[in-house]
This record gives C-alpha cells, structure tokens and sequence, in this order.
C-alpha cells in the first residue's frame, strides 16, 4: 500500500530532522496507514477526552461535522493519502500533547459558537489554533537577545551578524504539517509562524538528547497553549533563512527584502494567510 506521493520526499533535508527517523520509516513500510496506528496505539496517545488517537480514512469524517469535533469526540483523524495529512500524522507522533492541546482549544470554540447559536464560525482563537498547527516553527533558545532581533526583523542581526550564536544557542523543529509539505518543494520564501520556546537556563534543553529535548518541548508547549493563543504570539520567520538550511546563504541572501521582509509598523491580521491552507 505504498503510496507515490511519499516518494517526493527527501528525508535528509535538515528541516525534517524531528520525523525523520519516525518518517521514512513510516514510509517504507508495506501499509503506511496501517504502521502508522500501529505507533500512535504503542505511544498510548489519546485525547482530552481520554479517548486513543487513530487515523482513519477520511470517508469517515460524517457530512456537516466539523474536523476538530470529529477527533474531539472519537479519537479518530481523518487521513486522506496526501501529503499534507502524512505530515500531520507524523506530527501527532512526534508532538502529541501540543496536538490533543490544539485540539482541545479548537473544540472547545466549536462547542461554545454551538451553545451560543453565532453565525460567526471562527473566531480569533480558532484562527490562531490554526495557524499554529498548520504553519508553526517551534525556537528553542536562551537567548532574549536574539529573541527581540527576530521579533523586530532585523534580519542581518540574527542570521548574519549573530549567526554563531543562532547556530550555537538555537533549536529549531518545524511543527506544522502544512509547512511541511510546502518543504518537499523549498522555495526561498516560505515562511512559517515562530513560536518562541525560551530556556530558563543556557543549554539546559538543548545539550540533553534530541528525543528528550522534544519531549520537553512537547510538555512546554501544551501547557503554554493551555493557557491561551492569539495570532499576536507569532513572529515571522522565513525558514530556508535557518543557518545550515538552504546553500549560498551569503549577505546578499538576507537582504533580499522579499522575502526578509523589515518589520511594518501596523501588522496585517494573519487570518489571510488561512485561505492558502488546506483543512
């Protein structure tokens, strides 16, 4: 049961370095589907309903039920034989406490628009539920410095100027599946939303080994999403600017101010960016 779209992937690109391992061995195997619960079931993954997390085909999303509520209310996420949804199953074994997280903000919006009988159907809550799961690049640092360059755009600083630093004292694992399948076809100026990790001492996360450091990033995020989300978390990052990322990362590379943008003094709302992801 192989699938030929799972061949367009390069599992060496560095951006992949959080699911590689899961990933190509998922790939390979007779029935990808089927390898795939067979993990989610050995990793106990379940719910906020404490119900297990399964994939299932997508014929078995019911008509007029909303996505999120489906795997709210029966543990089941619907898989079609895409990319995009191989990426995000890999995600639910790679991160699988920010995703029942997620899940819990979104169904829990979905429940009270119900309970209110609103017209609106997303809020600004779903929106950056959303976002996240579709486009979040998660940064691991100490570094508040760099923190605040990356936040004002100031590109040359953290990539060029400081860049022994970033490579030094930076981790960075994409999480969303969107971005992902983007990836199997970079192009320069793909740009995922950042959601800043910040150490509470140099090191501490990222000298340990890298399944513990997810790990850690895995508990850290989820408790950080339960306490809220808003699009205003985000910072833009331009990912093929990751050092070590993309060859010829040069000066002229960076200044590239179509794709490094510098920061705008009144910020456009994210919700655009949501028609370019598929559900």
């Amino acid at each position: 049961m192989k699938q030929s779209f799972l061949d367009g992937i390069i599992w060496s690109r560095p951006w992949l370095a959080s699911v590689r391992a899961t990933g190509e061995a998922i790939a390979q195997a007779p029935d990808w589907r089927l390898e795939l619960n067979r993990r989610v079931a050995a990793l106990g993954v379940r719910n906020h309903r404490d119900l297990p997390i399964q994939f299932v085909a997508q014929s078995d999303l019911p008509a007029g039920l909303a996505y999120e509520a489906f795997i709210s209310q029966t543990g089941c996420v619907p898989t079609r034989d895409n990319l995009h949804d191989f990426f995000n199953a890999l995600v639910w074994l790679t991160f699988p406490r920010i995703k029942v997280q997620l899940n819990a903000l979104q169904a829990r919006e979905i429940e009270r628009a119900a309970a209110e009988n609103t017209t609106k159907p997303r809020g600004k809550l779903r929106d950056a539920a959303t976002i996240f799961d579709e486009n979040a690049v998660l940064l691991l640092t100490a570094r508040s410095e760099l923190v605040q360059a990356l936040r004002a755009h100031e590109w040359e600083q953290v990539f060029v100027k400081r860049r022994n630093d970033f490579v030094q004292d930076c981790e960075v694992f994409l999480f969303g599946h969107a971005l992902m399948e983007k990836l199997v076809a970079p192009y320069k100026a793909i740009t995922g939303h950042a959601w800043i990790v910040t150490l509470d001492m140099p090191d501490a996360a990222l000298a340990a080994a890298d399944t513990d450091v997810r790990q850690w990033i895995d508990i850290t995020v989820a408790r950080q999403l339960a306490q809220g989300l808003s699009t205003a978390d985000f910072s833009p990052l331009p990912v093929l600017g990751v050092p070590g990322w993309w060859p010829d990362q040069d000066d002229a590379f960076y200044r590239d101010v179509s794709v490094f943008r510098p920061k705008r003094r009144s910020l456009t709302s994210d919700v655009s960016c949501l028609e370019n992801m598929q559900k």
